[in-house]
C-alpha cells in the first residue's frame, strides 16, 4: 500500500506540472494568503506545507479527477452537451468549482473563506490558468 501511496504522490504531482502548475506556484499563493496572519512567514514554509497537503489522498483524488475532466474535454471526448459546457468553461457549471472546494473543506471555514477571496482575486498561477 505504501508504493501505491507514492506513486499517487508523484502522479498527482506530474499531472499538475504537466498542466503548468508548480509547487513554488502554489506555495506562492500560500503566501499572498497567510504573511498578514503568520509572523516571519517564509516562502520555503510554504512550500512545505503545500508538499505536505500534497501527500493527502482527499487532495489527490480531486487534482487528479479535475485534470483527467480537462483533458478528456480538451480531446472531444464528452459526450455532448457536456463537451460544450466543460469546453466553454460556462459560468453555471460549477463542478470545477465543487472538485476545488472537496480540497478545501479539509481544512474547514478558513479554507473555504480563503478559496473565495483567492478566486476573486486570482492572483499568480490563477491568473494564468483564468486566462
Amino acid at each position: 500500500m505504501k508504493q501505491n501511496k507514492e506513486f499517487i504522490t508523484k502522479t498527482a504531482k506530474e499531472w499538475l506540472l504537466e498542466r503548468g502548475v508548480t509547487v513554488k506556484e502554489i506555495a506562492d499563493l500560500v503566501y499572498y494568503l497567510q504573511e498578514k496572519y503568520v509572523a516571519n512567514l517564509t516562502l520555503e514554509q510554504c512550500i512545505d506545507n503545500v508538499e505536505k497537503v500534497l501527500k493527502k489522498r482527499e487532495v489527490q483524488n480531486a487534482i487528479m479527477t479535475g485534470i483527467q475532466l480537462d483533458r478528456l474535454a480538451e480531446k472531444n471526448l464528452l459526450d455532448p452537451p457536456l463537451q460544450e459546457i466543460v469546453e466553454r468553461d460556462e459560468g453555471l457549471y460549477g463542478v470545477d468549482e465543487v472538485i476545488a472546494l472537496s480540497i478545501v473543506n479539509v481544512y474547514g471555514s478558513i479554507g473555504f473563506t480563503n478559496y473565495g477571496y483567492i478566486d476573486k482575486q486570482k492572483p499568480g498561477v490563477l491568473q494564468r490558468l483564468n486566462d
